[in-house]
């Protein structure tokens, strides 16, 4: 098997020469824009390149590995006992960039037997990155990150997003709305790799949202875990579709048991 840091060497490389090419294409312009699960979940041409990219360079490097990637699904073979699997999303936060928003970045991230121990998430138009090494640490640009310092959920700013079936929305925003009395505010970024790494750095104090795919979470959750933060699902469940929360130590159990109050993790 290989080293985990080789990994996240390796991710790192990758990921910022994708991001280079996600933020190329653009500045030429969106191109080839359709929709997946509804009208309003948008897929780009730059995201089907970026993802064909960011695969090939993998298996130039490491040929036996299997891929799961948001656009493409599994590629490659199926990841025996202690091989790898690695976890993309080519470019989180597709909305923003169709419109010419910042905050959208290539995530990925290292699985070996099912466990994630190298992420990577790279912000495509500053070159910000956040990385991590199950059991080394989380790191912003070299900066070693400890996540939030607040205590009190009442001064706590709070990161979610939403969904792109529209009962899905009106029960998340529901959710949200029966929160707001009770956080400092609320953001909504449109990119859950990047909501995960701020949570991570300590610029927002916590972040949940329902409806995520292992490529949404898998390097960020890593990166978040590693700075000290719970990520959980809800009621023992691990991190999944049902729900992803982030939240340091001091402020998670009184946001786990809001969410549950609230059946965050149910409705459509």
């Amino acid at each position: 098997m290989a080293e985990a840091g080789e990994l996240l060497d390796l991710a790192r490389a990758v990921a910022a020469r994708a991001a280079d090419t996600a933020r190329a294409m653009r500045r030429r312009g969106v191109a080839d824009v359709s929709t997946k699960s509804s009208d309003t979940d948008v897929v780009t041409a730059a995201d089907r390149a970026v993802e064909r990219q960011v695969i090939e360079a993998l298996r130039a490097v490491r040929p036996g590995d299997a891929v799961l990637g948001e656009e493409s699904g599994d590629a490659g073979p199926a990841a025996g006992a202690g091989g790898v699997r690695w976890i993309l999303d080519p470019i989180d936060g597709t909305v923003n960039y169709l419109y010419g928003l910042p905050w959208y970045a290539v995530s990925l991230a290292a699985e070996v037997d099912g466990v994630v121990v190298a992420g990577v998430v790279r912000e495509a138009t500053t070159g910000t990155e956040w990385s991590a090494l199950r059991g080394a640490g989380a790191y912003r640009d070299g900066r070693r990150l400890a996540g939030s310092r607040v205590t009190e959920l009442g001064q706590a700013l709070l990161a979610t997003g939403f969904g792109y079936d529209p009962a899905r929305r009106a029960h998340q925003a529901a959710v949200v709305a029966a929160l707001l009395p009770e956080v400092r505010d609320v953001r909504r970024f449109g990119a859950a790799a990047i909501d995960l790494c701020l949570a991570a750095e300590g610029a927002v104090d916590v972040y949940f949202e329902k409806g995520l795919n292992a490529w949404d979470h898998a390097a960020g959750g890593l990166v978040a875990a590693e700075a000290g933060l719970r990520v959980t699902g809800l009621a023992g469940a691990p991190p999944g579709p049902d729900m992803v929360l982030a939240a340091p130590p001091a402020l998670y159990d009184v946001l786990h048991a809001r969410l549950v109050e609230l059946d965050a993790a149910g409705g459509p």
